[in-house]
């Protein structure tokens, strides 16, 4: 009786209206969603994880909200208890499904090399995506992506790159709101997984990952690439925020994006910063709900 009542569920979930892909896919990450059907992702940063927060953020006009553990400290259990307080159970009553309006990610402190054990305890609290700081290499890539990925089965679609996740799907699937053997369909990397829900960011912020950014964006699993502010980058480069040389930087970083068809993000602190980001082709955008507003106003006009 109880797997009947699953699949009626979830059969109920395919027919609510707006919930399908553009592919006809079911996503329950709301920027893959979004960034499948070629729409624009504005989310949020945050080192608040308290709990009013977490309710503010969760009803707030954004597509995602990543919280910065690498300039901040690294408390999973306050992470945990975010992300439970962003279920917000009337919304999912209103729209008869479990997709949260507001996806959470989370960037860390250890480089990617560094940090398969952050990945795991992020990953099976019930996030859907990592922000991996300081990507200078594709080998670095290839690394984080293999510790957002379970190892698949032999039959397998997207048997490559091999897969280091431990397996313990209870919590996330909890988190999700969805069974375990649905969690395991649906914990994978997109778009190397269409059907995936998982999303590996690479952050590119250093001279040795500019050169390397072709080979990184290529990278089988990343889903998209990040400059931030450019801070790191621009100090790396020994140039100050704003220079011409920056903004070089930046036009080569979306350039690989669109080469090797992958999302590329960016942030950017005003309306008119948000809309010219958009026109020059940036798919993800990092900035404040006032901002985001004023963007999109100023790219109705």
């Amino acid at each position: 009786m109880g797997s009947r009542l699953e699949a009626l569920a979830f059969a109920a979930l395919c027919l609510v209206p707006g919930f399908l892909s553009a592919q006809g896919r079911l996503h329950l990450n709301p920027v893959v969603a979004k960034l499948e059907a070629g729409e624009t992702v504005y989310g949020l940063s945050t080192q608040d994880l308290s709990l009013s927060y977490a309710r503010q953020v969760a009803r707030s006009p954004a597509d995602f909200v990543y919280v910065d553990m690498e300039h901040s400290a690294m408390d999973f259990a306050a992470l945990r208890t975010f992300l439970l307080a962003m279920g917000d159970k009337e919304a999912v009553v209103n729209k008869g499904n479990a997709r949260p309006d507001v996806a959470l990610f989370a960037r860390f402190a250890p480089r990617p090399e560094e940090s398969e054990w952050v990945v795991k305890q992020a990953l099976d609290l019930g996030l859907y995506g990592v922000l991996f700081n300081s990507v200078d290499t594709p080998e670095q890539a290839a690394r984080a992506v293999s510790m957002m990925r379970y190892p698949q089965l032999r039959d397998s679609r997207y048997p490559e790159p091999k897969g280091v996740r431990g397996w313990s799907p209870g919590n996330a699937a909890w988190a999700w709101g969805v069974g375990t053997d649905e969690y395991a369909r649906r914990a994978d990397l997109w778009p190397l997984n269409p059907d995936g829900d998982l999303l590996a960011v690479m952050m590119i912020e250093s001279s040795e990952g500019l050169r390397n950014v072709d080979a990184i964006a290529r990278t089988p699993g990343v889903g998209a690439l990040f400059v931030g502010a450019g801070g790191d980058l621009s100090r790396s480069l020994g140039v100050l925020s704003g220079s011409p040389e920056l903004e070089e930087a930046f036009g080569q970083i979306i350039a690989a994006c669109q080469r090797n068809n992958v999302a590329c993000a960016i942030s950017a602190n005003t309306g008119e910063d948000v809309a010219r980001r958009v026109r020059e082709g940036w798919q993800i955008i990092r900035t404040t709900v006032a901002a985001a507003n004023a963007g999109r106003a100023l790219l109705a006009q």
